[in-house]
């Protein structure tokens, strides 16, 4: 999966001030990560708000993408929930045509054991029409997903990567030694990235990577070329900046920084919110000019 090495932007919705989406700053967003060295996209995951976008937005998202890629980079759908039996049906109806992969979350709210999860997996590998990414995010589903549990599941048909936020160095390094050769793990924590690229991860689905596209995707091409002096300088200039988009929620922080780099409003659909205005000023003080 060569589609999915690197950097992979989990892309935003840009909303205007009435709320609906901008199709204009979408293809923006999508025209500046491809001219400073973004990998793929992944279309419609969390950081695209896509728990508040009907049917018909997801849509337009999805075709306006298209049309601004145009074919140049690799996509990721995002098809994921917490009843299996609905994420198969979408998998199965969804048109899919011109992705590489679905993104697909571990079940959120409803929190399975460990038994379920896999099951959940399971299930989806035996109709799902692409390659899956698996996705353990606990801050948002609330149940960790184990490295003994992702290394059953990347045993599974159709099961190629493990897109790993756990937070938790342990957990990574154990899921590194023990997993498939040929399933890829892909850091979700921005700042934790560059330390999984030392335990042999093979890149990110990046927040941050908006608002620093070349050095962030440059930090991940020079350690997967082994270029650690170069890799760590360019952790070192976005670290502050990948910690600061989450400190009062996401993708409100990102927003904001692209917002100040004229590429979008900064505007979050209900139940998120704005950031406050103290994050704001510091996150507007972290743009790269």
């Amino acid at each position: 999966m060569k589609e999915i090495t690197g950097t992979g932007t989990a892309l935003i919705t840009p909303f205007k001030k009435d709320f609906s989406v901008d199709t204009a700053a979408l293809s923006a967003i999508v025209e500046h990560q491809i001219a400073n060295g973004t990998d793929y996209f992944v279309v419609l995951g969390t950081t695209g708000e896509s728990a508040t976008l009907s049917e018909a937005e997801k849509q337009l998202v999805i075709d306006t993408i298209h049309e601004a890629n145009n074919g140049r980079l690799p996509l990721v759908l995002g098809i994921g929930g917490n009843n299996t039996a609905a994420v198969c049906h979408k998998m199965q109806h969804a048109d899919l045509r011109g992705f590489s992969a679905i993104l697909s979350v571990s079940p959120y709210y409803n929190k399975p054991n460990q038994e379920g999860i896999y099951h959940h997996y399971k299930t989806i590998s035996d109709v799902a029409p692409l390659p899956v990414i698996i996705y353990n995010v606990p801050s948002r589903t609330g149940s960790n997903m184990t490295w003994e549990t992702q290394c059953r599941i990347a045993e599974l048909p159709k099961m190629v990567a493990t897109k790993e936020a756990s937070g938790n160095m342990e957990q990574v390094m154990q899921l590194m030694t023990r997993k498939p050769d040929n399933f890829l793990v892909i850091s979700g924590d921005d700042a934790l990235t560059f330390p999984m690229l030392a335990c042999g991860t093979s890149g990110v689905i990046s927040v941050i990577n908006h608002a620093y596209p070349a050095q962030f995707s440059g930090m991940v091409k020079a350690a997967l070329a082994g270029n650690w002096n170069e890799a760590r300088k360019l952790h070192n200039q976005i670290l502050e900046g990948a910690l600061a988009i989450f400190a009062d929620g996401s993708p409100g922080g990102i927003k904001v920084m692209l917002n100040e780099m004229g590429l979008c409003e900064n505007v979050v659909r209900q139940p998120l919110w704005p950031v406050s205005d103290t994050v704001e000023k510091r996150l507007r003080n972290l743009v790269i000019r």
